[in-house]
């Protein structure tokens, strides 16, 4: 799975076939291992994955509700394309919810949670960009996002959240590669984690805000530098 931090996470549960297949191809689809606009065969899929073809149908029925695949009749299943526009349409909302969860997980998490948080935090002091691999560089920006998330304690943002955040994942795995300074984006989520840890709820909202808003313009600056 690509991305390990979140498989540990996800491991913590029971987990049926349907639920592997759905994280395994949800990570190639963000990866763009899988690229926008592929077909996304179920027989295959289930070679590749090991599971019959059920479990794999069932994963791609969610992945189709989080907008990550496609199905037409007749024609099958696809890799959702990444459009430009949907880039205003994610951040829009991003950038309404992101300082809710935000501000709300200063405000009510648990002990466990805020040492929970820590460790993500000394994981991205940690973190060498330079180095890194696109996954582990997804990977560690997913932790820190669904470990805020979690920490807001309200399972019906979370779970919007992450669905928003994996749309943003597919668009900035596009311009990886080309934004200029990629270890700021990094590294500026420490502020945003001590704000949290520390219960400023004003602060921690408005680094969420910004974390948004600085996203959002790396990447058109990037898309369009392209054309």
């Amino acid at each position: 799975m690509a991305f390990e931090a979140l498989a540990a996470a996800e491991a913590a549960g029971p987990r049926s076939l349907a639920d592997i297949a759905y994280e395994r191809i949800r990570d190639r689809l963000l990866t763009l291992d899988i690229k926008p606009g592929d077909l996304l065969n179920d027989e295959s899929l289930a070679k590749e994955l090991g599971v019959g073809r059920t479990p794999v149908r069932e994963a791609l029925k969610r992945l189709e509700l989080d907008r990550l695949v496609v199905t037409y009749p007749r024609r099958g299943t696809f890799a959702s394309r990444v459009e430009v526009t949907d880039l205003a349409f994610i951040s829009e909302i991003r950038a309404q919810l992101e300082p809710l969860a935000a501000s709300r997980a200063a405000r009510v998490a648990t002990p466990a949670a805020r040492e929970h948080l820590r460790l993500i935090a000394r994981a991205v002091e940690s973190f060498d960009v330079e180095r890194a691999t696109v996954v582990e560089t997804l990977g560690l920006d997913a932790r820190v996002h669904r470990g805020i998330y979690a920490a807001a304690a309200n399972p019906h943002l979370e779970d919007v959240l992450i669905r928003y955040d994996n749309l943003a994942t597919r668009i900035w795995c596009m311009v990886l590669d080309r934004l200029p300074d990629l270890s700021r984006h990094v590294h500026e989520h420490l502020d945003l984690l001590e704000a949290v840890i520390e219960g400023n709820e004003a602060r921690a909202a408005e680094l969420a805000r910004m974390h948004v808003d600085g996203f959002e313009k790396a990447v058109r600056t990037a898309l369009f530098a392209a054309y």
